[in-house]
């Protein structure tokens, strides 16, 4: 049976998604749990997810799925005790509270759904866009402390009319090594999808950027570079030279993680899944990966 998660996490404590030995990260925190649930029902299932964020980088729409044997479907099977009579959990909803269960009550990472995953579904290869949001209060802005771990506080006014009119000319299909950090082997071509910036009633500045996938610190890129605009540093249509240039610049600054959240992933309907990720595969040739014991990566892997 292969099961989706969809995961919330306060990315403040953790260094990112992936395992990283001697380190905190969301990824090591569910193994350990999965670990723990499937003690008796070795190996327990590998996690793979839709796209693996950096340190600090929070996240509302993260997504993941596991393949798990009948022998830990069985194990899964349980009656709830409730005040009107017990009922059995199916197997992903047992899952999710277990996992839940073991992170606790004020645990910065929650399992928030679990279900069945409908056929040919991969977290990552079946996605076609990944949206994110990134807060920034101004100048002018509210300094909530409340938001401290989500919103990064800015010590300029800003022109949302000019950061809007410098995102729109980005959107399409390009190379976008200049917002990218370099990664062996990763090639920087992507599809912006839409990318606008609001300003909530509360005054904190939101934008919202999305894209078929990313590139390591592209949106926080993006986002440093529109802002760069507001503060009048750099004119709208400069944005375009610069990503056409294909190269790093000091022209603005990556934006810190703190402000960044996943919001959500798109996936097409049931019946294009298996397709989809098929697609996705052939664009990503696998690479192995040495001192891995063997273990195989792929190409273009999403980051932020």
């Amino acid at each position: 049976m292969r099961i989706r998660l969809d995961i919330a996490y306060d990315g403040t404590d953790f260094t990112g998604w992936t395992r990283q030995p001697g380190l905190r990260t969301v990824q090591g925190e569910l193994d350990a749990a999965l670990a723990t649930i499937f003690r008796r029902q070795q190996p327990s299932p590998e996690l793979t997810v839709a796209g693996r964020t950096d340190a600090g980088v929070h996240a509302l729409g993260q997504v993941a799925h596991l393949d798990v044997t009948a022998t830990q479907v069985r194990s899964l099977h349980r009656v709830r005790k409730i005040p009107s009579g017990g009922h059995h959990l199916r197997p992903p909803e047992s899952l999710a509270r277990r996992l839940n269960g073991i992170a606790g009550l004020s645990s910065d990472v929650v399992v928030t759904a679990a279900s069945v995953a409908p056929e040919g579904f991969d977290a990552r290869f079946s996605g076609i866009w990944r949206r994110y949001e990134y807060r920034v209060a101004d100048a002018a802005g509210p300094r909530n402390p409340l938001e401290r771990g989500n919103t990064v506080w800015y010590p300029a006014r800003l022109d949302l009319d000019r950061m809007n009119a410098a995102a729109q000319t980005l959107l399409g299909l390009h190379d976008w090594a200049s917002f990218c950090k370099p990664r062996d082997f990763a090639t920087t071509i992507r599809t912006l999808l839409d990318f606008r910036w609001n300003r909530l009633p509360s005054g904190v500045f939101v934008a919202s950027v999305q894209a078929d996938a990313f590139c390591h610190s592209m949106v926080r890129a993006l986002v440093g570079a529109t802002i760069a605009v507001g503060q009048g540093k750099l004119a709208p249509h400069r944005l375009v030279g610069i990503r056409d240039l294909r190269e790093r610049t000091s022209d603005f600054k990556v934006m810190p993680a703190k402000g960044l959240t996943l919001m959500e992933v798109g996936y097409p309907p049931d019946a294009e899944l298996g397709a989809r990720a098929e697609q996705t595969r052939a664009h990503r040739p696998p690479i192995t990966l040495d001192g891995d014991a063997g273990g195989v990566a792929y190409l273009d892997d999403d980051t932020d």
